[in-house]
């Protein structure tokens, strides 16, 4: 039996570390040979997600330099097993003794106490941290790598923070990623500094909605009934912890629809012909019956408020008596925006793996 750290099947991605100690680290299994890959790339992925950058970040700081141990020789894949490490530099464990005793309310710390027989690491959250991340996202870069050659892009980007939304008209995903919040479109940002700022006074946390668009993904991409292509992107994306919900598509709006209004018809291609066709609308998200439509695949997760707020709150000690907690350290006032380079990269740790399977059948991508 996996013990739950390794993701995919024909391309792997397995994962190890903890937030306060030595440092964290994956190894890529599958990836072909060839594929120009630096420290470089990895780390300009990196450094989107480190702490301690934009107004809802932990103040913690950390370089999220990234070490290639292995798979790689003058710049290129071999095809053998990529090894990665990036190392915990700005740990300060003292801020989590007072948590060794008692549980803190929306975190791990009870699950983990009841699965590993009353072991855990508190410090920060151990594995379950959100630090555990980073390994996430260097895989990420090589999936998306295997992705560009079939040309396939993926974009992230924030569409709803602490309630207030952006209207699906007004999304520009291209400018995300240089935006604060990495927000969607431009309208929002000055709201969302003031939600921050009524947040961070309070001593409170925000959660927020993520939108993720892959272009460009080549119709026929995953398989039937119990590896559903869906399935394995809501298996993705909800491995991240801040994640409680994913939608594919319209997602729960179809339920409020007819039939009428929610299929997608289908038309001829500007250039008709055998297996050629176009769409008058994507309400699936680019997946029917499991698999690649060869529309934009699109979906959305909805992240949860950061769970270390400013303020007491009452819990248990590991006897079961009556307790509060005031939880100290460094946190992040939202997941958003250092959670998006994570679920764009998982959604291109799903897709590469079902590329891959696809293209070992020698049919279709």
């Amino acid at each position: 039996m996996m013990a739950g750290n390794t993701f995919g099947r024909a391309l792997r991605l397995t994962t190890f570390g903890e937030s306060h100690g030595p440092g964290l680290g994956g190894i890529i299994d599958g990836c072909p040979a060839g594929l120009e890959l630096t420290e470089a790339q990895i780390q300009a992925e990196l450094d989107r997600r480190k702490p301690g950058q934009g107004p809802t970040a932990t103040k913690r700081k950390e370089s999220d330099t990234v070490r290639l141990l292995s798979g790689v020789h003058e710049g290129l894949t071999t095809g053998t097993a990529i090894a990665f490490f990036i190392a915990n530099e700005d740990q300060r464990s003292h801020d989590y003794g007072n948590l060794a005793e008692i549980f803190r309310p929306g975190h791990a710390d009870w699950g983990y106490f009841q699965k590993y027989n009353g072991l855990r690491d508190h410090r920060g959250g151990g594995r379950s941290s959100g630090r555990e991340t980073a390994a996430r996202v260097a895989g990420g870069v090589i999936a998306k790598k295997i992705l560009a050659r079939r040309g396939v892009k993926i974009l992230g980007g924030c569409v709803e923070l602490g309630g207030v939304a952006i209207p699906h008209w007004g999304l520009d995903m291209e400018g995300a990623a240089l935006r604060p919040y990495c927000a969607a479109a431009p309208s929002v940002v000055s709201q969302w500094d003031t939600l921050v700022a009524e947040a961070r006074k309070a001593g409170e946390t925000l959660g927020g909605i993520v939108r993720i668009e892959a272009r460009n993904v080549p119709a026929g991409l995953g398989e039937p009934v119990f590896d559903k292509l869906e399935g394995t992107l809501a298996h993705a994306i909800m491995s991240v912890g801040a994640v409680k919900g994913i939608e594919i598509g319209d997602g729960f709006a179809a339920a409020a629809l007819r039939g009428s209004q929610n299929n997608d018809p289908l038309l001829p291609a500007d250039e008709p012909g055998p297996g050629k066709a176009r769409f008058a609308s994507n309400h699936a998200g680019g997946i029917l019956g499991g698999i690649s439509s060869g529309q934009d695949i699109i979906l959305r997760a909805a992240v949860k408020p950061i769970a270390s707020i400013a303020i007491t709150q009452n819990t248990v000690d590991k006897e079961g008596n009556a307790a509060t907690v005031l939880i100290g350290g460094r946190h992040d006032l939202a997941a958003i925006p250092r959670v998006v380079p994570v679920l764009e990269a998982m959604t291109a740790l799903a897709l590469a793996d079902a590329l891959l399977l696809q293209q070992r059948m020698g049919l279709g991508a």
